[in-house]
């Protein structure tokens, strides 16, 4: 689960972590009276779940009242669009107002899980402001990482390699020391899969802070965090994710044209990956899971069918765990009450393969059913281009 920026410097102020002074506000006006209780300079930033604002004119200097009028005018309701929401974009529905600073440099910090290592893995680089994946591909060299074993826990030694090679002086090793410690303890204890600062500055008094901030945590330790859980923004989220989420269905939306229902991601994405190969493009990536039933299998069909890119559908159930005849009887349920006009190619494999397969036949439903995958998906893409 992701959370706005606004959120994630509420969390660094309660564990410690040096953020500059600012507020929220959803009204032009209300806006307008923090940037004057600040004062000026300050910076007028668009509260969205996506990076690159600034490129996209969601973050503005503003050094008077009138620039602060004029950028909170043009932020507040904006689509925010960028390479990282989507030609679609993000509508702007709150701004977070901060006061200015001089900043003296820019870097990079992050902390997230080396699925490899199996342990939190610090990340920092002299380059901040940059987007990362630049800086890893173009200067590899200016990202430093440390691993930290989760039994030991961060130790001396950690900060002040990355101090030493961020090039800072002793006070502001100090500084940066007690803020990396802080954000970790904080990443550890918040059950938390990153969080990043780009850009950590350092000011003209050598403070180190945190200038933007964002954090994303893991969805299987949010039962230990209800007042974490309680900050998401369904608004920040695709709809239909939004709503396969409350079936506990695991979806997707992708830019293809071919609906996927799948149970299990390793077949899910090994379907996906075959579609691709014949030439096709998946819509989406759905995992009803091993163990399903009648409704919730229903459920998953309307939320794949309601994405207007569809053009046909692939279902592809291997029946270890899950019964093929629950997920038959759910898939007449849900289309003889939904009127389809697309093509729909069904492959059943495993436990109660042919009462599964006799469901279909008899629901008098124009499907198509086939044994072989290489031939399902084959079908499924010469149907999605209308031959």
């Amino acid at each position: 689960m992701k959370i706005h920026e606004y959120q994630a410097k509420e969390l660094f102020r309660a564990f410690h972590v040096a953020v500059p002074n600012g507020e929220t506000a959803a009204t032009a006006p209300t806006a307008l009276a923090v940037a004057e209780k600040l004062g000026y300079p300050c910076v007028i930033k668009a509260q969205v779940h996506a990076g690159g604002r600034g490129k996209a004119g969601g973050i503005k200097l503003a050094r008077n009242r009138s620039e602060a009028e004029k950028y909170i005018g043009e932020i507040l309701g904006m689509t925010l669009v960028n390479r990282q929401t989507g030609p679609q974009g993000k509508l702007v529905r709150k701004l977070l107002v901060e006061q200015g600073l001089n900043i003296c440099r820019e870097l990079y910090l992050a902390i997230i899980i080396d699925r490899e290592k199996e342990m939190p893995v610090i990340i920092a680089s002299s380059q901040g402001g940059m987007e990362i994946e630049e800086v890893a591909q173009e200067n590899p060299q200016a990202i430093y990482k440390e691993h930290v074993h989760p039994v030991i826990g961060l130790a001396d030694c950690h900060i002040r390699n990355l101090a030493f090679k961020l090039g800072l002086s002793k006070i502001q090793q100090k500084n940066f020391s007690q803020l990396l410690t802080s954000l970790y303890e904080l990443f550890i204890k918040k059950d938390m899969s990153l969080v990043e600062i780009n850009p950590l500055i350092v000011t003209g008094n050598d403070e180190v802070m945190a200038l933007d901030a964002k954090i994303t945590f893991d969805d299987n330790a949010l039962f230990r965090h209800p007042e974490i859980a309680a900050w998401r923004d369904v608004f920040e989220e695709e709809p239909l994710e939004v709503e396969a989420s409350k079936y506990e269905l695991n979806y997707i939306r992708l830019d293809g044209n071919i609906g996927c229902m799948v149970n299990g991601a390793g077949l899910a994405m090994a379907t996906m990956d075959i579609i691709k190969y014949y030439g096709g493009e998946p819509a989406n990536f759905l995992d009803v899971g091993g163990a399903t039933s009648v409704e919730r299998v229903k459920e998953a069909f309307k939320i794949l069918l309601a994405d207007k890119n569809v053009r046909a559908v692939l279902v592809n159930i291997f029946g270890g765990i899950v019964r093929t005849d629950l997920v038959a009887n759910g898939i007449v349920y849900a289309v003889k009450g939904m009127d389809i006009r697309i093509p729909i190619v069904i492959r059943l494999v495993g436990t109660n393969e042919e009462e599964g397969l006799r469901i279909l036949r008899e629901s008098q439903l124009n499907f198509i059913t086939e044994s072989e995958l290489g031939e399902a998906v084959r079908r499924v893409v010469e149907l999605a281009r209308g031959d």
